[in-house]
């Protein structure tokens, strides 16, 4: 009785050796890259080290920055703040559609940059200045309160004098600032944004010191 189960015992497992060879020997959905065809598959352990290292590389680029950066991101945010609100005041205050379209334009470039840096602060675990400021305006060429406030009473020519004097001053500051960035910073993309305000706003002040030329002659 006991051979006449051996017997029957060894078909059965010489047939279940062979059935799992031929598994191992097949290419399994679960093969890591590159190892189909070598019988290899992989365990969930050792998923993570092949994937970690690109996704921590990309982190790393991402988030290189230094005290430089996240200055230039905080005082920059409430600078442009500040020149939007100058552009905005310009919508019904200036009297020429030249400086009315010159406004909209410095609004439509810096409101997406606040929002950049803004971001960039967040990924940086810095704070985002609120909307009331984090700098001394007249540190940077900005305009003081007394200043807003007179041009806000202006109209017609006079507030356009007002409004281009006063936006070439907060344009030289935002320059300095942005070479500052671009001498002190580590971010890539902060520099970047540094050059991009460098070109773009000396250009302004060119136009709107031709624009005062004009008013004058």
């Amino acid at each position: 009785m006991n051979r006449a189960l051996r017997t029957l015992a060894l078909p059965t497992a010489l047939a279940t050796v062979l059935a799992l060879a031929a598994c191992g020997s097949g290419t399994d959905s679960t093969t890591t890259p590159g190892s189909a065809g070598h019988g290899m598959t992989s365990m969930p352990t050792m998923t993570g080290p092949t994937s970690t290292p690109t996704a921590a590389g990309t982190a790393t680029a991402a988030g290189q920055h230094n005290n430089a950066d996240v200055r230039f991101s905080t005082d920059m945010i409430p600078h442009h703040r500040q020149a939007i609100q100058m552009s905005t005041m310009a919508a019904s205050h200036a009297s020429t559609a030249q400086v009315k379209q010159l406004a909209a334009q410095i609004k439509a470039a810096q409101t997406p940059e606040i929002r950049t840096m803004s971001g960039w602060l967040t990924g940086w675990r810095a704070p985002v200045p609120g909307t009331m400021g984090g700098m001394s305006m007249g540190s940077t060429g900005g305009m003081s309160p007394q200043e807003m406030t007179a041009l806000g009473r202006a109209t017609g020519p006079n507030f356009d004098r007002m409004f281009l004097t006063g936006m070439v001053k907060h344009h030289q500051g935002a320059v300095a600032m942005a070479k500052t960035e671009l001498a002190q910073g580590a971010n890539p993309d902060a520099k970047k944004l540094a050059q991009s305000i460098i070109d773009s706003q000396n250009k302004e002040i060119t136009q709107m010191r031709h624009m005062l030329t004009q008013m004058q002659g």
